[in-house]
């Protein structure tokens, strides 16, 4: 069983303490997680922290608006500057080739350098997180890289994953359920192994992972079980049996089975 140790705010505010021992005079970096896509379910403090920000940094792909910047749509201070942080590559090489990873670890070195710019003049940024900042999210990669370069505070947000199974309307786990979070670009094999093992299932960025997610979960004998989330919490939310879905999905789905433990 795993161990979890508490660790106590640091300001009468109640913000999170600070990481890395930079010098005094910089500004912050804030990692504010924006929920899974509806404004009214950011936290107090990121609702705050977003709408009085000079600085904002966002991630996108070239070209594209950013969902994180379009959850902020009508927040924004009138004269705020914003940092758009464009992936080089998404999914036009695999994530077993080297180049990838080469690719993001030049473009997270380029951010950081951006960021590093803004606190250095004594400002701070916030950069805007999807879900929550510290749960499979870019942010991460930013936040491990500034370790003693700026001060960091993290703003959690609502899952994606909580937001599915909100939207479901059935609880997602219940009495001793073993729920288990995995990404769909697992192999299959994988994949119809850990889904044929556990009680409660969450499985992120299906997009075009779902054919090989849909026989993964036929091979575990749970097709009857399985709901696909679109959009959990947004607009253009849809919640689907996976028997009767779309053959493909967009990246924001998610896949449910619900668990069905002891209960009163």
């Amino acid at each position: 069983m795993s161990t979890i140790t508490a660790i106590p705010v640091s300001a009468a505010d109640g913000s999170f303490p600070q990481s890395g021992s930079p010098a005094a005079g910089l500004g912050t970096v804030h990692g504010v997680g924006l929920g899974p896509g509806a404004q009214d379910l950011l936290s107090v403090r990121a609702d705050r922290l977003v709408r009085g920000a000079r600085h904002i940094a966002y991630f996108r792909k070239e070209g594209r608006a950013g969902r994180a910047r379009r959850i902020v749509e009508g927040m924004l201070r009138e004269d705020v500057v914003e940092l758009p942080l464009e992936y080089p590559v998404t999914t036009e090489i695999p994530l077993a080739d080297p180049r990838y990873n080469a690719a993001l670890s030049a473009f997270y070195t380029d951010s950081i350098e951006r960021l590093r710019r803004v606190v250095e003049a004594g400002e701070d940024v916030v950069v805007l997180c999807e879900g929550d900042p510290f749960f499979y999210g870019s942010f991460m990669h930013l936040h491990t890289r500034l370790q003693g370069v700026a001060p960091v505070r993290v703003v959690p947000g609502i899952t994606g994953m909580s937001g599915a199974w909100t939207a479901s309307g059935t609880p997602i786990t219940w009495g001793d359920d073993l729920l288990t979070v995995l990404m769909a670009t697992l192999p299959e094999e994988e994949l119809a192994q850990r889904i044929r093992n556990t009680d409660a299932l969450v499985v992120m960025k299906v997009g075009r992972n779902l054919p090989k997610l849909c026989r993964a979960v036929a091979a575990a004998g749970r097709e009857d079980e399985a709901w696909l989330v679109e959009y959990a919490t947004m607009p253009e939310q849809k919640v689907t049996r996976l028997r009767e879905a779309d053959k493909a999905a967009p990246y924001f789905s998610i896949l449910l089975i619900h668990g069905q433990g002891r209960r009163p």
